[in-house]
């Protein structure tokens, strides 16, 4: 199956809901705040419909023009389609993916930072990564008061979840290294004991 990217998965799971034309589209996926997930931009939203139309997975139902503005594309999902969607879910879900996050790559190397300075930097990501969880928790009360059934943001909560882990991991990790619990100095590979490292005699 052709590899999706992730904004064209996006509109292709709008077009199984129903109908639309990428204007509609990209309108709702700002209503329901996508770009959590998604990098969501206009120009490259119609590009990736149209390479949907191209790949047969999605199709041209109808035009319309309202008024002097641009006529309008309406697209709906094809058979094939609803094949592609379901295909890379159970691959998504299923698979762990390869993902080089920014921020695994600074934890390898945090070392690099004197120890104070390496602490400080920590503690202002938890402080950012609070206040994206407070953002979190104010879009599971909008959705608690829309009584939306809970399939519908698993993606929320998971995030969430994700969010509360890491923030906990980090203060504890904090408390580790200014109580002395990780060495901030010394070589990297404890020197072994010569007495300790003789094989024992027969």
């Amino acid at each position: 199956m052709t590899s999706l990217t992730p904004l064209a998965f996006a509109a292709l799971d709008l077009l199984n809901e129903a109908p639309m034309h990428p204007y509609e589209m990209f309108q709702t996926m700002v209503h329901r705040r996508e770009e959590r997930n998604v990098k969501v931009r206009p120009g490259t939203l119609y590009h990736q419909v149209g390479r949907l139309a191209e790949l047969g997975l999605a199709e041209v139902v109808g035009t319309d023009r309202d008024g002097n503005r641009p006529e309008r594309t309406t697209y709906t999902i094809t058979d094939a389609g609803r094949t592609a969607l379901a295909e890379g879910l159970r691959r998504m879900v299923a698979e762990p993916a390869d993902e080089y996050p920014e921020f695994h790559l600074a934890l390898s190397v945090l070392e690099n930072l004197p120890k104070d300075d390496a602490v400080d930097a920590v503690r202002v990501r938890i402080v950012a990564l609070e206040h994206e969880r407070d953002e979190y928790d104010g879009a599971v009360r909008d959705i608690h008061a829309k009584q939306l059934a809970d399939r519908y943001w698993l993606d929320v909560s998971y995030v969430h979840a994700m969010l509360t882990a890491q923030i906990e991991w980090l203060r504890a990790t904090v408390a580790r290294i200014e109580r002395g619990d990780i060495p901030w100095d010394g070589p990297a590979v404890p020197t072994q004991n010569p007495t300790n490292s003789k094989e024992p005699t027969r």
